[in-house]
């Protein structure tokens, strides 16, 4: 099995899919490979990942919360919920470690929810992606219902002088990561990370860790290059992922999974 991150990874600075990179996953699920994107993005941002190269299984999205169905265009899974309890919790222990900053939540339905109305902002929240997506509601309304995720940003800081201050916030009560420098940290439910959801995927296709090679560039990398059987770095990755690779390919701007996937297909 392939697992591959998308931006960053897949995708490089033109935020868009390489002819290159095109044919070679095509090839490889010709080969009868499955290919999963593992992301941190929430299942309405698949769809122009998914179509180019044709895919039809599964993607872990949200960073291992939802479990997406490309073909059939369905939530399969949701895990690791944040209650209202816990995130209004989160929410005042932020003002006062974090003072300036701005919340959203990702919550998840059952099909891609292309009219935006599961991403809930509260007013001046910035996107490091751009903002303009979003529905803006009062903190009350943001943290009202169940979410898979809860962002937080800061136009004053880095992503990660911030994921070190909520980390020593909150210890192991949720996981903390980024996939972006741009002032903006990822809170999941304790235990909920791409490998989680990768291991989810490989369970249901009957393939084990050994025959995994996952491709990633950010910390919430990490874990999935721990866990599969070879896990593969681009090479202008975070620190943290070049750490734990096991090999190191070119940056997403010079098709870097293809390059490593070439070998086979």
């Amino acid at each position: 099995m392939i697992a591959s991150d998308v931006d960053g990874t897949l995708l490089g600075p033109s935020e868009s899919l390489t002819g290159r990179t095109i044919a070679t996953v095509r090839r490889a699920i010709e080969a009868g490979v499955p290919f999963v994107l593992a992301t941190g993005r929430p299942p309405r941002w698949i769809a122009p990942v998914a179509g180019p190269l044709e895919l039809t299984g599964y993607a872990v999205c949200a960073n291992g919360a939802v479990l997406y169905d490309c073909g059939r265009e369905e939530v399969v899974a949701v895990h690791g919920l944040l209650r209202p309890e816990l995130l209004h919790d989160i929410a005042h222990a932020l003002d006062k470690a974090l003072p300036g900053c701005r919340l959203a939540t990702e919550r998840v339905g059952t099909d891609a929810d292309h009219d935006m109305r599961n991403f809930v902002i509260e007013p001046d929240y910035h996107n490091p992606w751009g903002d303009g997506e979003g529905r803006t509601a009062p903190r009350a309304e943001v943290l009202g219902h169940p979410a898979i995720k809860l962002l937080v940003s800061h136009r004053g800081m880095s992503s990660a002088e911030m994921a070190d201050a909520v980390t020593a916030l909150f210890g192991r009560e949720v996981d903390v990561t980024y996939s972006s420098s741009g002032g903006l940290v990822e809170l999941s439910a304790h235990g909920i990370t791409k490998a989680t959801g990768l291991a989810d995927v490989a369970e249901r296709l009957d393939v084990g860790p050994g025959q995994v090679i996952a491709f990633g560039d950010m910390p919430n990398d990490v874990e999935m290059l721990r866990w599969a059987g070879h896990g593969v770095a681009m090479e202008n990755a975070h620190p943290r992922l070049l750490a734990v690779a096991d090999e190191v390919t070119g940056p997403a701007g010079e098709d870097g999974v293809a390059q490593v996937l070439e070998r086979w297909f």
